[in-house]
C-alpha cells in the first residue's frame, strides 16, 4: 500500500457476496426452459450491456424478457428473480470500509442497473440500518447512471478526472480479470480479487 491515497472497489463479488446460479434457478422456476441459451442470446443483442449502460430503461428490459417467459408473468416475479443473486453484506467488509476511509479517499465502480440499485440498498437497510452504500464512499460511480461500463477504460478515466487521483496514487479491486487489466493499461495499481480471497485479505495487516 506503499503510495496508495486512494482506492476504487468493485462491489458485486467484492463487498457484496452474490450468486449467479441463483437468478439462474429463479428464471427456470418462472418457467424458462433453457437459461443459458435464452440468455446468451440476449447477452449479444447487447440487451444487458444496454441495460448496465442506461440504454435501456427498467420498463424496456422487462418486456424484453416478457418474451422468453410464461404470458402472464408479473414485472415483480421478474424483479425478484434478477435481484436473486444479490446476498449479503458481511458486516467485517463494512467495517474495513469504515476504517480504511480514516486514511485513504474511497471510491465505488460498479457495472449495474437501476433494479439492482435498488435491490442492494435495500438490503443494506433491511440488514445494517444504512440507507445506501454512498455513506461508505467519497463517491460512487454506477455504470447504468454515467453511460460508461468497464472495462471500458472512459469510465476509469472519468474517476481519475473528476476527482483529480494520480492512477500510481490509485489502487483498484475487482473480481473480473478483464476489468483489472483495464485499470492497469491506464497505470492504476490493481489487484484481481480471486476466491475465496476476499477484501479482508488484502488489508489484513
Amino acid at each position: 500500500m506503499q503510495g496508495i491515497q486512494h482506492i476504487i472497489f468493485d462491489l458485486g463479488g467484492v463487498l457484496l457476496n452474490i450468486d449467479y446460479q441463483l437468478t439462474h434457478k429463479a428464471f427456470t422456476d418462472l418457467g424458462i426452459a433453457d437459461f443459458n441459451t435464452h440468455f446468451s442470446q440476449l447477452h449479444a443483442d447487447s440487451l444487458f450491456e444496454d441495460l448496465e449502460t442506461g440504454k435501456v430503461s427498467e420498463e424496456e428490459f422487462l418486456e424484453k424478457i416478457k418474451e422468453h417467459l410464461p404470458e402472464k408473468t408479473t414485472n415483480e416475479a421478474i424483479i425478484t428473480a434478477w435481484n436473486a443473486m444479490l446476498l449479503d453484506y458481511p458486516v467485517a467488509r463494512l467495517q474495513l470500509l469504515q476504517q480504511l476511509r480514516q486514511h485513504y479517499n474511497l471510491f465505488l465502480l460498479s457495472n449495474t442497473n437501476a433494479i439492482h440499485l435498488a435491490a442492494f440498498n435495500t438490503i443494506l437497510e433491511k440488514s445494517r440500518g444504512i440507507s445506501s452504500l454512498a455513506s461508505f464512499f467519497d463517491k460512487t460511480y454506477y455504470s447504468h447512471l454515467v453511460g460508461l461500463r468497464k472495462p471500458g477504460k472512459e469510465i476509469y478515466q472519468l474517476i481519475l478526472d473528476e476527482n483529480d487521483l494520480r492512477p500510481e496514487h490509485t489502487l483498484f479491486i475487482d473480481d473480473t480479470l478483464p476489468n483489472v487489466e483495464a485499470a492497469k493499461e491506464l497505470g492504476i495499481q490493481a489487484i484481481h480479487l480471486q476466491a475465496p480471497k476476499t477484501i479482508l485479505d488484502i488489508f489484513r495487516k
